[in-house]
């Protein structure tokens, strides 16, 4: 538990340090939007997220970047742990926001940076504040924003599935970008596993083949839902049987 919390503690001591860029990155942030300045507001997250997996000892593998569209994509993700946002931050390979719970929008600093990364904070107990909330969402993806979704809905805490929810695929539909299925395995070792206690873990963020417009738009929600998930639950599957071999 003392380095649980010791590694809370250097979490903390980061982001603070990152107050010194937050000035100029405000400014930036209202500039004309352009993939280069993406990319300069998304450096300071990017650092935090790797500096914190790097500090629990973790190794992250990523595998398909090459598929990675240009511009703006849905990315859908399975979501087994709290360290899911960093990994997905720190080694995606494309700037992204989140769907993101409207408690964090209390968090200081990080808050101010999740805004400048274009997350969307959302009360799911409210629906006017979550229509809403998707409707920010479609506008970012049509302005060139990427956005990754947990269509789970929360953490499975472990290597097995909770079905994805068709709602928040509305934000591809509605924006005609292409949805990257995201196989992330590992991360739930890293906390949720062991009562909380961090620890390291081998963690893997396999990127699959982009489902584009064309290939969804005479399709429903819920099928969409249902195609990502099977990709995703094949893609973890074959990510086991490698292992097993």
């Amino acid at each position: 538990m003392i380095r649980t919390i010791g590694i809370y503690i250097y979490a903390g001591l980061v982001v603070i340090g990152t107050l010194l860029h937050l000035p100029k990155a405000k400014k930036l942030s209202k500039q004309k939007s352009s993939a280069e300045i993406n990319e300069k507001l998304f450096e300071q997250p990017k650092m935090v997220s790797r500096k914190v997996m790097e500090r629990t000892g973790s190794t992250v593998y990523v595998k398909g970047q090459e598929k990675l569209p240009d511009g703006a994509v849905l990315f859908v993700a399975n979501h087994q742990g709290l360290f899911d946002i960093l990994a997905l931050i720190g080694y995606l390979g494309k700037p992204v926001g989140f769907i993101a719970k409207k408690e964090i929008e209390k968090l200081p600093i990080i808050s101010s940076w999740m805004e400048m990364i274009h997350c969307v904070f959302i009360d799911r107990k409210d629906r006017r504040q979550s229509v809403r909330a998707i409707n920010r969402g479609i506008d970012y993806l049509k302005q060139g924003h990427s956005i990754v979704i947990f269509p789970e809905g929360t953490r499975s805490r472990g290597s097995n599935l909770n079905d994805f929810k068709p709602g928040s695929f509305r934000l591809a539909i509605k924006a005609n970008v292409p949805i990257v299925p995201v196989a992330i395995d590992g991360t739930y070792q890293m906390l949720e596993e062991d009562e909380g206690r961090v620890k390291a873990s081998t963690v893997s963020l396999r990127i699959e083949d982009p489902i584009y417009p064309e290939d969804y738009q005479n399709k429903k929600s819920g099928e969409i839902a249902a195609q990502a998930q099977d990709i995703i639950q094949k893609s973890l599957q074959g990510k086991t049987s490698e292992q097993t071999a």
